[in-house]
C-alpha cells in the first residue's frame, strides 16, 4: 500500500491520524509527566549555570515547551503509522456556520471573559492560596511582561489546546458520547494544572472550550479563547491593588459583583446557544458512529 504523504505546511496535519482513547489519554499523561521532569532538569541546569533569578524569569521559556515534547513525538510517530490505513480527522477546521469566523471569534472572546468572571466564584469556597503556589504564579506572571505574555498567552494556549482538545478530545469524540468526551477531556485539562485553585476554573473553561471544539472543529478558536483567559490573568497580575487579591470580590463592591456575575452567566449561556446552532459537518471531530 502506498503511504500517504502527511508533510505539508499545515502545522497540525502530521498529527491528524492518531486519535487516542482512554488508554491513549493515560499514555499521553505519562509522557507529559516525563516531559515535566525533563523541563525541571533544564530549569535546575539554568539555575546552576546562571542564577536562580535567571531561571525563574526565563527558564520556563525553555522548560515549558519541553514538557510537551515527548507527547508530540509519540503522537507524530503513531500518526505516521496510522496514515498507512486510516483517513484521519484534522485537528483544526473552520466550521463556523452562518456566523462566520470573525463574529464567532469576537463572541468567543467576550464569552471567555465572562466565564473567567463566573469561575472566580471558586475562590470563595477554596482556602487561601499557599505561599508555594503564589511564588509559582509570580514566576509565570510577575517577571518581564514580554516573557509572561509569551509563556501564558502563546505557549500555554498552543500546547495545552493541542493536547487537551486537538488530541484527547478529538480522539474521545470518535469513541464515546460527546458529553462524556467533553467532560473527560475537561477533567484531564483540570488535572494537568496540578492544584485545585487552577483546576476548578480550568474544568469550567475546559467544558466550554470542549463544546466549542466539538461544534466547530476549530483549534484556532479554542486557542484564542485560552489566550484571552490567560492574557487577562497577566494584565491583572501587573495592576496594583488587584494583583494581590484572592478574588474579584475583594476589589469590586458586593452589589456590583453579584450583578457582574449574573450578567456573565447570561453571556456564557448565550454563547453556548449560539455555538449550538452550528451544524456539525463530516470533517469536524464527530461522536462515535450511531450517536
Amino acid at each position: 500500500m502506498e503511504r500517504r504523504k502527511i508533510r505539508d505546511w499545515n502545522l497540525f496535519r502530521s498529527w491528524a491520524w492518531y486519535m487516542p482513547g482512554i488508554g491513549g489519554m493515560f499514555a499521553l499523561l505519562l509522557l507529559l509527566i516525563g516531559g515535566m521532569l525533563l523541563g525541571s532538569m533544564v530549569t535546575i541546569a539554568v539555575s546552576a549555570i546562571y542564577s536562580p533569578e535567571v531561571a525563574q524569569s526565563y527558564g520556563m521559556l525553555v522548560s515549558y515547551p519541553l514538557q510537551f515534547l515527548p507527547a508530540m513525538v509519540f503522537v507524530g510517530y503513531k500518526s505516521r503509522m496510522n496514515a498507512l490505513f486510516d483517513e484521519g480527522v484534522p485537528l483544526d477546521d473552520d466550521n463556523f456556520g452562518k456566523w462566520g469566523g470573525l463574529v464567532l471569534a469576537v463572541a468567543a472572546i467576550i464569552a471567555t471573559l465572562a466565564a473567567q468572571t463566573v469561575s472566580d466564584l471558586a475562590n470563595m469556597i477554596l482556602p487561601p492560596l499557599p505561599d508555594m503556589l503564589k511564588k509559582l504564579f509570580e514566576s509565570m506572571t510577575g517577571g518581564p511582561v514580554w516573557v509572561s505574555l509569551l509563556l501564558v498567552s502563546v505557549f500555554a494556549p498552543f500546547f495545552e489546546e493541542w493536547l487537551c482538545r486537538g488530541e484527547i478530545l478529538r480522539g474521545l469524540l470518535r469513541k464515546m458520547k460527546p458529553a462524556w468526551a467533553i467532560i473527560i477531556s475537561a477533567v484531564f485539562f483540570a488535572l494537568i494544572h496540578g492544584n485545585p485553585w487552577q483546576a476548578i476554573p480550568a474544568f469550567l473553561l475546559g467544558c466550554i472550550f470542549g463544546y466549542v471544539y466539538y461544534r466547530t472543529g476549530s483549534l484556532k478558536l479554542t486557542m484564542l479563547m485560552h489566550c484571552t483567559n490567560n492574557t487577562l490573568a497577566v494584565i491583572l497580575a501587573h495592576i496594583d491593588g488587584i494583583k494581590d487579591a484572592e478574588s474579584l470580590m475583594e476589589v469590586i463592591p458586593q452589589p456590583w459583583y453579584s450583578v457582574i456575575v449574573a450578567v456573565s452567566v447570561v453571556i456564557v449561556a448565550a454563547f453556548i446557544l449560539m455555538v449550538s446552532r452550528i451544524p456539525l459537518k463530516a470533517s469536524s471531530p464527530l461522536p462515535a458512529p450511531g450517536e
